[in-house]
C-alpha cells in the first residue's frame, strides 16, 4: 500500500492501548483550545468514508425534519407549482408546506396537489389541508424500501409495459395500450423516490448504507440507471400510443418479426438489470456485444414493412421499431455503467 503524503495543516499521532483493549489517540492541543474544549467535554465521533470525525456535542445539531415553505398564488402556473414540489423532494426535504398570501388555495391548485402526491411521490402524505395551506410530509423509513428494491420494482412494470404494449398492437388492443399509458405514472414514482434518495445518501454515509449502497461513487452509476429505465418506460408508451393508431390487423409474418425483436430487447434489458444486480462484469458485456444487432434488424424490418403495408400503417409501425431499437441501445447503456461500476473485477494484483 502507497503512504499518503501528510498536508501542512495535518499531524501524525500514534495510536495507544491502555488497559487491554482501550486505545486512544490524543487531540491536538490547538484544534482543542479553537473549539473552546475543556476536560469533561463531550465529542460526538462519526463515520464518513473509512475516516472518523470527531465533532463538539454542543455544536451537532438534532436531527429534525427539514422543512420548505412554497408560497403560491391564484396566477401561478400549475406545471410550476408541480416543478417546485417535485425538486423539494427531490432534494430531501421531509416537509414541505405549501401556502398562500392573502387567499385561499383554489380547488384546482388543491386537487393538481393531491393528485401530484398520489401518483408521482412515493412515501409522501398530506397531513394538514386548510384554506390556504397544504403541508406535505415524507414518512416512509429508508430500510423499507432499499434502492434496489425501488428500482427492481421499476424494472418490472417497465418490463410489463413493454410486453402489454406489444400485444396490444398484436390484437388491436386499445384499451391494453391505455393501462400501458397509465403504468407509466409508476415508473415516475419510484424513479424521483431512487433519485430523492441518491440525493441524499452521496452526503451521507449513514443513509447511504441504509438504503442499499456500499460507495457514494455508486450514486452517480445508479442515477444514470435510473434515467434510462425510465427511457426504456417512455418507448413503451410510444410503443402503445402507435399501436392504438395503428388500429387495424397487420400481417402475420411482420407482426412475427416485430415480435422477435421485441422479445430480443427485453432479453437484454433483463441481462442488463440482472449484470447490474449480480455486480457481474463479463454479463454486462456480453450485453453490449449482443445489442449491436439492433441497427441491422431495424433496417431490416423498415425495408419489409415498406414492401407490404399501407402508407398509413407505415409511419407508426417505423416508430414502433424504432422505439424497441432505442430499447435495446438504452439496456446497452445500462450495461456500460454497470461496467463502470465493477471495472476493480477485471484489474489484476501484484503481490
Amino acid at each position: 500500500m502507497k503512504e499518503q503524503k501528510v498536508r501542512l495543516s495535518e499531524e501524525i499521532r500514534k495510536i495507544q492501548l491502555t488497559g487491554k483493549s482501550t486505545y486512544i489517540v490524543s487531540l491536538p492541543k490547538s484544534w482543542v483550545n479553537r473549539m473552546k474544549l475543556s476536560a469533561g467535554d463531550q465529542l460526538v465521533i462519526s463515520e464518513n468514508n473509512g475516516s472518523l470525525v470527531i465533532t463538539p456535542k454542543r455544536a451537532v445539531k438534532p436531527e429534525r425534519p427539514v422543512e420548505a415553505i412554497v408560497k403560491i398564488s391564484h396566477e401561478d402556473n400549475s406545471d410550476a407549482i408541480m416543478r417546485k414540489i417535485i425538486a423539494l423532494y427531490l432534494v430531501g426535504y421531509n416537509v414541505i408546506k405549501i401556502r398562500t398570501s392573502g387567499e385561499n388555495i383554489t380547488s384546482l391548485q388543491r386537487n393538481l396537489i393531491k393528485d401530484l402526491v398520489r401518483r408521482k411521490l412515493v412515501g409522501v402524505e398530506t397531513i394538514s389541508d386548510s384554506e390556504n395551506e397544504i403541508v406535505l410530509q415524507t414518512l416512509v423509513s429508508y430500510p423499507e424500501l432499499s434502492i434496489e428494491n425501488a428500482l427492481r420494482r421499476m424494472c418490472l412494470i417497465t418490463t410489463s409495459m413493454h410486453k402489454d404494449a406489444l400485444q396490444a398492437l398484436k390484437e388491436s388492443d386499445k384499451k391494453l395500450a391505455q393501462d400501458v399509458i397509465a403504468l407509466d405514472d409508476e415508473v415516475d414514482r419510484f424513479s424521483l423516490y431512487v433519485i430523492r434518495q441518491l440525493k441524499i445518501a452521496v452526503q451521507n454515509e449513514k443513509m447511504l448504507r441504509e438504503i442499499g449502497l456500499s460507495n457514494p461513487k455508486d450514486c452517480l452509476g445508479y442515477r444514470i440507471i435510473v434515467k434510462f429505465v425510465e427511457r426504456i418506460a417512455d418507448h413503451a408508451v410510444k410503443i402503445a400510443e402507435n399501436a392504438m393508431v395503428i388500429g387495424g390487423s397487420i400481417e402475420t409474418p411482420i407482426l412475427k418479426r416485430i415480435s422477435e425483436m421485441s422479445l430480443l430487447s427485453l432479453s437484454i434489458f433483463n441481462d442488463a438489470v440482472k449484470s447490474l444486480y449480480e455486480r457481474n462484469y463479463l454479463l454486462a458485456d456480453s450485453v453490449i456485444s449482443k445489442a449491436k444487432i439492433a441497427s441491422p434488424l431495424e433496417s431490416e424490418l423498415t425495408r419489409l414493412i415498406s414492401r407490404k403495408l399501407k402508407a398509413t400503417q407505415i409511419s407508426s409501425l417505423r416508430m414502433i421499431i424504432e422505439s424497441i431499437r432505442r430499447t435495446i441501445e438504452y439496456a446497452s447503456d445500462i450495461a456500460e455503467v454497470v461496467l463502470n461500476l465493477n471495472v476493480n473485477k477485471i484489474i489484476e494484483t501484484n503481490f
